[in-house]
């Protein structure tokens, strides 16, 4: 009814600029009037007012789902917008795959509620949920063909034969496996099955796809590319996808938004950049990516000591207390080696007491002095190796770099 309204209403406002525009009739004009007494506004301000925010793809309100000696989930809110993919990440045990399961209709929540679609299914069995899922284990039919795996839901769900075939050799060419479909599945790679278990859980066009660490079981390679064919396929269909993965890289190389947990609760919500660059919490920024941590002590302001050092913090919270006990959070490639200024902020002289070759990426673990003990690693690329002649024992001028450095109560990391 708003959407109408809005073209009705725009319809007359503009009418002066429209030569053939016909008046509402009174009956019509009547309606809208009083649709707008419900709402307490005028036309035009009607018309100034934002557009009602879009609809969720799924809303999961409360959730707390309780065992007999712990709580997997507390009081679980998140909302998933259409056509996005979200990946769930964190450590076993923190809570991700049981709220898949909930999802799903393949565990019960102990109080709260979910939405698809504005549709409660809270408490409905997982065979009237509109979602296609895909397991770790591939689950593929061993006695079935390709063809009859991926046809494996439309042909349950009664659908003509015609309409099975041509899904299916469309889903096939979609994975890239076309001339497959007649194999078995033990005549495939792991890779390939994984293909086919997303095919199947695609063929009848489910309204949202449950991905359970899809990628865990393969080797290293076949994960890079199996993840790239994943995010191509979810961006094509347009499907609203929800992946479960306890692998870093994983998560921020494909999602659109992360849902970072921990013990039951949700961290941090966010873009990729956005939780690795700005963690909002001491367990985000330690277990997202590599991180330094060094202990300080707040000045006041954007000031920390640390050791004999006073570092500047221009992206720190600055609500610390003199003297208070915080924690410094930097990534290893927040620094700057090259071109430094004699007033450059936090710039300190190290020497290199380790290094780490690791190909084209080397890390290289530093000590000063002034940071009282304290060591940093440090990420150069190979070329930055020589040309800086990082070696052990060497010593370097660095700089932290102030906008980068993220700080914490120490009470907050300790909790």
């Amino acid at each position: 009814m708003e959407q109408a309204l809005r073209r009705q209403v725009g319809s007359q406002i503009d009418a002066h600029r429209i030569p053939d525009f016909n008046p509402l009739d009174a009956a019509t004009a009547a309606s809208i009037n009083d649709e707008f007494e419900k709402m307490d506004m005028s036309p035009t301000q009607f018309m100034a007012a934002p557009a009602q925010q879009a609809r969720a793809a799924l809303e999961v309100i409360g959730i707390r789902k309780d065992f007999e000696s712990f709580s997997a989930l507390r009081d679980v809110h998140l909302r998933v917008n259409p056509g996005e993919m979200l990946c769930f990440l964190g450590p076993s045990g923190c809570g991700k795959t049981t709220l898949l399961r909930i999802i799903a209709g393949l565990e019960t929540q102990t109080s709260g509620q979910i939405l698809q679609n504005g549709r409660d299914i809270s408490w409905l069995p997982a065979d009237k949920r509109d979602y296609g899922i895909v397991f770790q284990s591939y689950a593929l039919f061993p006695n079935l063909t390709i063809a009859d795996n991926v046809g494996y839901g439309l042909v349950n769900s009664k659908a003509k034969r015609a309409e099975v075939k041509a899904r299916t050799e469309e889903l096939l060419k979609l994975v890239g496996l076309p001339t497959s479909g007649q194999k078995y599945p033990s005549q495939l790679s792991g890779g390939q099955q994984q293909r086919i278990a997303l095919a199947r859980a695609l063929a009848t066009r489910p309204g949202l796809l449950l991905l359970d660490e899809p990628l865990s079981a393969l080797d290293a390679l076949e994960r890079i590319r199996l993840r790239g064919e994943i995010r191509r396929l979810q961006k094509q269909v347009g499907i609203t996808t929800i992946m479960v993965t306890h692998d870093q890289e994983e998560a921020l190389s494909i999602a659109d938004r992360v849902v970072v947990m921990n013990q039951g609760v949700i961290e941090q919500v966010g873009t990729p950049m956005e939780i690795y660059e700005r963690p909002a919490t001491p367990f985000v920024a330690d277990f997202v990516g590599k991180v330094n941590v060094l202990r300080a002590q707040a000045l006041g302001g954007n000031l920390f000591r640390v050791g004999e050092m006073e570092l500047q913090c221009d992206a720190c919270n600055t609500g610390f207390a003199p003297g208070e006990a915080v924690n410094l959070y930097l990534r290893p490639e927040d620094r700057v080696a090259e071109h430094l200024q004699p007033d450059t902020p936090n710039r300190m002289r190290v020497r290199v007491t380790k290094v780490e070759f690791l190909g084209g990426l080397c890390i290289a673990e530093v000590s000063a002095d002034a940071l009282g003990g304290q060591t940093l690693g440090l990420n150069f690329s190979l070329n930055q190796l020589h040309d800086l002649n990082i070696r052990e024992g060497n010593h370097l001028d660095i700089a932290l770099r102030a906008n980068r450095i993220r700080a914490f109560s120490a009470k907050a990391a300790q909790a």
